[in-house]
């Protein structure tokens, strides 16, 4: 039987030396590289790219190299695994040829006001045009944001068509319930003066921590303080519109909008624990209203698993909450997550509104949201929610009304709060049934 693993991927049929193949020195990222001069500076919210500068965070080219980190988030490890095991070579540089976007968006003025998007890279969508320049000469700038277009299949927009609360249009709903949308990949690049005043820190005390609390990964955090910019080694963002993208940045183009958080469990499985599929799904629709209506609607997928404690510990706090004492009680939601992680949440949605700064967008007329983190983050960065929409009780699994009732008492938006005697009474499920 032939291998289906092209040759440049196979693995090695020997025994794999560990030497490396080139015998050359490693490179020490604490300190500048010698003979190398001052990396290309980067001027954060410059209103132009030729003036603000790339972002470059390979190494193929060190003297280049004005980032800390590397492209691609967490993903970069797999990269390093493919060089190690020769299924990729080190120095490839990626041909942009046809990556264009597949829409365009931007630039709008917020991108020239360096306190407004301090998360990503505004124009990390155009390098391969508004730098073309400096790549035909060599460098290996990277694109962090990709725009392109595809259709979307879900079981609960047919189920709305069918029960008649959405209509095909043929253009952006079509007849057999597929959904035509634009759609864009967002890797972070965190600008750390400006994440530190984002969090009311010192930009000190933030590399510190980011260093001492990923175990040394990035030494430039503490000894280069010229390098400004980070690759975080996390995950970033999906963005799905409905409707026409060229509307957004105009004042009279009305938004629905869900910013939602990653669940693996509920999105993709459907666990009944949480709201968030639901919630998703009920967004989607809403989207698609809006986009009907002449509007954009606009779905932003943070990967953030189990409110960015991750997936470990979420799982580890079900089992927490399904065996205490009296049962899994709304009153007791919050404390079993404490006990586990030390901190109820870690999304921090201080960040979060930086993407709607990033395609123009000042006013969200429905946000399919309670959650109050998200619309106090989404004020103070001046942009107006007109309506908050929360989920329909119809929509809640029976093993989430904990959840919910537990939201509900803390702060999230709802038009009735919980009875301070229903939180204590058992409603979720043990782990055996």
């Amino acid at each position: 039987m032939t291998s289906a693993l092209p040759p440049s991927t196979k693995p090695p049929s020997g025994p794999v030396s560990n030497a490396p193949r080139n015998h050359r020195h490693i490179r020490l990222t604490s300190h500048p590289t010698r003979g190398s001069g001052k990396p290309p500076e980067i001027h954060w919210g410059a209103a132009n790219p030729a003036d603000r500068g790339p972002v470059v965070a390979t190494v193929t080219h060190p003297e280049h190299r004005n980032a800390i980190g590397v492209h691609a988030g967490g993903y970069g490890i797999y990269r390093a695994l493919a060089v190690a095991a020769q299924a990729l070579a080190p120095d490839h540089k990626p041909d942009l040829t046809d990556t264009s976007p597949a829409a365009s968006i931007g630039p709008f003025p917020q991108w020239a006001d360096p306190g407004k998007i301090v998360s990503f890279d505004p124009w990390g969508h155009l390098v391969a045009d508004v730098f073309a320049d400096r790549l035909a000469a060599g460098w290996d700038i990277r694109p962090t944001i990709a725009v392109t277009k595809a259709r979307v299949s879900m079981p609960e927009v047919k189920d709305a068509v069918e029960a008649g609360r959405l209509a095909p249009d043929g253009e952006i709903l079509l007849s057999a319930g597929d959904v035509r949308v634009t759609k864009a990949a967002i890797e972070p690049v965190w600008w750390l003066p400006g994440v530190a005043e984002r969090f009311g820190v010192a930009e000190t005390a933030l590399r510190r921590s980011l260093f001492e609390h990923t175990a040394g990964m990035y030494p430039e955090l503490v000894t280069r303080p010229d390098l400004k910019a980070f690759l975080p080694p996390i995950g970033g963002m999906s963005l799905y519109f409905f409707g026409d993208v060229a509307k957004l940045g105009h004042a009279e183009t009305p938004i629905a909008c869900r910013v939602h958080d990653e669940c693996n469990g509920s999105d993709v499985f459907g666990s009944d624990i949480c709201t968030c599929r639901p919630y998703l799904a009920h967004g989607v629709e809403l989207c698609i209203e809006m986009a009907q209506k002449g509007g954009v609607g606009l779905v932003v997928y943070n990967r953030k698993e189990g409110r960015a404690l991750g997936e470990v510990t979420k799982f580890l706090v079900y089992n927490a909450r399904k065996r205490q004492r009296g049962g899994d009680t709304a009153a007791q939601y919050f404390a079993r997550t404490e006990c586990v992680a030390g901190v109820q949440d870690m999304r921090f949605q201080q960040l979060m509104p930086d993407v709607f700064h990033w395609l123009g967008i000042a006013r969200i007329d429905r946000f399919a949201s309670m959650s109050n983190m998200k619309s106090d983050a989404l004020r103070a960065q001046g942009i107006e929610i007109v309506e908050q929409v929360p989920i329909p009780d119809e929509l809640i699994p029976l093993d989430a009304q904990v959840e919910m009732d537990a939201k509900k008492a803390a702060g999230y938006f709802t038009p009735k709060k919980p009875d301070l005697v229903d939180l204590t009474v058992a409603k979720g499920r043990g782990l055996s049934e």
